[in-house]
């Protein structure tokens, strides 16, 4: 049987503010605003690399529910890197809203966080070689 790829996956994040948030994004993130849409713009298609995220502009009085309140620690995206120190640098060096400094997880990742302008956290992971010596 012959199946169909995935070819990438692009997270969706709930914004306040649609043109602050993609200058977030493009400033301090890195991403470039690929696709801005709407009269007046309420959604953004934005990239990095290999890796998509898209922006929807949330409803007047609709309150964004990062996933931290409803369960500690736990991110609203996550993208997996190559190297999470040169990216840790990089963001911090652009004046990204980090939320926890770069650290080994014991799950193996070296790994860490931002928020965005809506206090959702963002993780950024390098999966590290535990292969035992010898």
């Amino acid at each position: 049987m012959i199946s169909a790829k995935i070819t990438g996956q692009a997270p969706i994040l709930f914004v306040s503010d649609i043109g602050a948030s993609v200058a977030y994004w493009v400033d301090k993130v890195g991403f470039t605003a690929i696709g801005l849409y709407g009269e007046p713009t309420d959604f953004a298609i934005l990239a990095r690399d290999t890796s998509h995220l898209m922006l929807a502009e949330a409803p007047d009085g609709h309150a964004i529910l990062p996933h931290w309140r409803v369960r500690d620690k736990l991110w609203n995206a996550y993208f997996w890197v190559d190297d999470a120190r040169a990216m840790y640098e990089e963001l911090k060096q652009r004046g990204a809203r980090i939320d926890y400094d770069l650290g080994e997880q014991p799950y193996g990742v070296l790994e860490f966080g931002i928020q965005d302008l809506d206090d959702q956290d963002i993780a950024f992971g390098e999966v590290l070689d535990r292969r035992p010596e010898g």
